[in-house]
């Protein structure tokens, strides 16, 4: 099992995911955006604006995650 940060997938916190897949992970992280959307976190939705500005470009936001897919690979399972 693996860990990722939310600020490492693209967030504004240190909120810890785990998951032995990049999927699962992503899902994680996607579930936590919604909850701090909901909050209404002011950090959050900086990084979501951040992120809608990626997903302009379909090539820009493909290399972006390829990226944070490559992060998730190299890491170490404990």
């Amino acid at each position: 099992m693996k860990t990722m940060t939310c600020r490492q997938l693209g967030g504004a916190c240190d909120h810890a995911f785990h998951a032995d897949t990049f999927d699962d992970m992503a899902a994680q992280s996607q579930a936590h955006v919604r909850a701090m959307f909901a909050a209404k976190d002011a950090p959050h939705l900086a990084a979501m604006e951040a992120m809608s500005v990626l997903m302009q470009n379909p090539a820009t936001m493909i290399a972006w995650m390829d990226e944070k897919k490559q992060l998730f690979d190299s890491l170490p399972t404990p």
